[in-house]
């Protein structure tokens, strides 16, 4: 069967490549011209054009993947059909699902490639795309990088944060202000010019203390040059994922932005008895969760109908396909939207288009005769 397996392989990457390739064509020509204006304020070269497109992509692979290998898999499984090839194998005793294991396969892969992309790889892509258009502008691209005024509590290990300023890239805190309690009831205040991660440690300088002891009348005070506090694990990642999703209070900035699992669990961790943003995390958790099996869900809607035998069927299958597979994405905005907004359960929020229509292509499938 190898030698099936990269016949139909071939005839699924050759149109999944020009299909790919267009897309990319088009969408890059239209972005360059709808933001060239944007481009020539910003005063970017070039290579730095070329940078931003390439900062950009993962949002757009997202997008036109699923499309691409929706249209690849319904050309490739129509020539086969028109050329009475996909008789002769089922005729040699093949089923379908075992015709169908090249496409499944590579559907499944370019999933996984997705997630891991937009997961580990460049999870903070807008961010990015938004620093390079302000890179040439004198302290926009700065600024852009440093937040103001922020305030958390570690509610797992007590603390609660004050930071006047925090560089996202340096990781350094200006004015920090930290509060904490101690193992004799007592509480300490500490406050700081500023802070730095150094070799693994948070490290202030110019520290004053306040610390209030349970039976003393007034605080002790206490002042140092330099502080090292190894007991603080809060790590920058953490606080980035508090400053990313704490600003997010409105139904509309949260439909937005896009989360990932790590962001999710780390904002979990720092508050675990929090109710307020809890439909709103799940529904993002499950969401991303099986974001890698939409890919595989296009390919289970695009092989009923790219089966369908006669050639009468062959545009109408086209055209069913691709309405349903734009109604999954309907029907995933609906749960998105419905689940954040507490109206339905989270996991059936994030699951519900891949189960629906996953469902309904396996069901399609094995009604082809």
């Amino acid at each position: 069967m190898r030698l099936l397996d990269r016949y139909l392989l071939r005839e699924f990457l050759i149109p999944l490549g020009y299909c790919l390739g267009g897309f990319l064509i088009f969408w890059i020509t239209f972005q360059l011209f709808s933001e060239l204006d944007e481009f020539q304020r910003a005063r970017l070269t070039t290579w730095e054009i070329i940078r931003y497109f390439l900062i950009i992509l993962p949002d757009l692979l997202n997008r036109v993947v699923p499309l691409a290998l929706l249209l690849a898999m319904l050309y490739a499984l129509n020539q086969h059909c028109r050329h009475h090839e996909l008789t002769a194998m089922r005729v040699a005793g093949l089923s379908l699902w075992r015709i169908a294991l090249p496409y499944l396969t590579v559907c499944a892969t370019a999933g996984m490639l997705l997630f891991s992309l937009s997961e580990w790889l460049m999870p903070d892509s807008a961010d990015q795309a938004e620093a390079l258009l302000k890179s040439h502008q004198p302290g926009a691209a700065a600024d852009l990088n440093r937040r103001k005024n922020l305030a958390f509590k570690n509610e797992r290990a007590g603390r609660i944060w004050q930071i006047g300023e925090f560089d996202l890239l340096t990781h350094e805190m200006i004015r920090p202000y930290v509060q904490w309690g101690t193992t004799n009831q007592g509480e300490i205040h500490m406050t700081a010019e500023r802070g730095a991660l150094t070799n693994g440690v948070w490290t202030f300088y110019g520290v004053q203390f306040l610390v209030y002891r349970t039976n003393d009348i007034a605080p002790w005070r206490g002042s140092t040059n330099e502080f090292q506090a190894p007991e603080f694990r809060e790590t920058p990642s953490q606080i980035r994922s508090e400053i990313k999703i704490s600003s997010l209070t409105t139904f509309k900035q949260a439909r937005g932005v896009q989360l990932t699992l790590r962001e999710i669990g780390e904002y979990r961790r720092w508050h675990p008895g929090e109710t307020d943003k809890e439909a709103m995390l799940s529904t993002k958790y499950h969401v991303r969760l099986s974001a890698p099996f939409t890919c595989v869900v296009v390919a289970l809607i695009a092989l009923p109908f790219g089966a369908l035998p006669g050639r009468r069927n062959v545009f109408a299958g086209v055209a069913g396909s691709i309405f349903i597979c734009f109604a999954y994405f309907v029907v995933q905005r609906f749960g998105e939207a419905a689940g954040m907004g507490g109206h339905l359960s989270p996991w059936l929020a994030g699951w519900l288009p891949n189960l629906m229509f996953g469902a309904a292509g396996v069901y399609l499938t094995y009604r082809v005769k």
